[in-house]
């Protein structure tokens, strides 16, 4: 059974520099706010973060690379956040840019305990080729590069040989758990969340609702309580919106 803190900041206190992270959310949807904002407030770094994003420049992830906490970033994209960009090309961060599916298999594969797999995304790009730039100098120039990847030809089709994801850590949000472990996730915060669940070593989950076992029907649960190893009940939580659009006129709805 996982253990219960009562704050973040207990949960996340053996989270130490050079730690690896494995961190839900896509955007600032359904991302472990609170445990990052932990971890921003402690004095790990030289961190290397695994997520599909890094948040937003003063939300989510973006905290951390705000105050030069995390080393490394292997993601999807740069997205919304300057400061990724900026530390990015100016050789202060290295990033691996990984295919989104691709990402999301690798840490399905890592909880699974599968050291590797073979996928078509990619093949005949940098991704399978090498070259990708994952750290700039200061003048501009590549100072390091991803590396040639193993391509195979199946059934006449060829495919790209990638390594799976495990994290020393795991960090997500969910709306509901119980003491058990089991977590229910907000239709599509639930998004990164699961399959870096299953990547990390240590799993610690915050959670608006915490239950008893049997409040959750077994056929809503959408992680198994095997996965996780930390809770933190945070209560309800303000939801935030990457990107408000809103009707030019009340007109437009007529």
């Amino acid at each position: 059974m996982p253990t219960i803190y009562a704050t973040a900041a207990e949960a996340v206190a053996d989270i130490a520099s050079g730690a690896s992270l494995a961190v839900g959310g896509f955007g600032v949807c359904g991302i472990p706010d609170q445990l990052i904002a932990a971890i921003a407030a402690g004095d790990a770094t030289d961190l290397e973060v695994f997520s599909n994003n890094c948040g937003i420049d003063d939300h989510g992830l973006g905290i951390l690379l705000r105050s030069k906490q995390i080393r490394r970033v292997v993601a999807s994209y740069v997205g919304e956040n300057a400061e990724f960009a900026r530390q990015y090309l100016s050789g202060e961060l290295e990033v691996e840019l990984t295919p989104q599916g691709t990402l999301a298999q690798k840490l399905h594969a890592g909880g699974a305990g599968i050291p590797a797999f073979f996928t078509p995304a990619g093949v005949g790009t940098l991704v399978s080729e090498g070259g990708l730039p994952w750290r700039y100098a200061a003048d501009g120039s590549v100072a390091l590069a991803s590396p040639a990847k193993e391509v195979r030809e199946f059934a006449g089709k060829r495919y790209v040989l990638e390594e799976s994801i495990t994290a020393d850590f795991a960090l997500v949000h969910a709306l509901r758990g119980d003491t058990e472990g089991n977590l229910v996730f907000n239709k599509s915060a639930m998004n990164f969340n699961p399959l870096a669940a299953m990547a990390g070593k240590v799993c610690i989950a915050e959670v608006e609702e915490l239950l008893e076992p049997g409040q959750i029907n077994p056929a809503d649960v959408h992680l198994p309580g095997i996965f996780v190893d930390r809770l933190v009940p945070t209560g309800v939580q303000h939801k935030h919106i990457e990107k408000l659009t809103l009707t030019a006129a009340k007109e437009a709805w007529s």
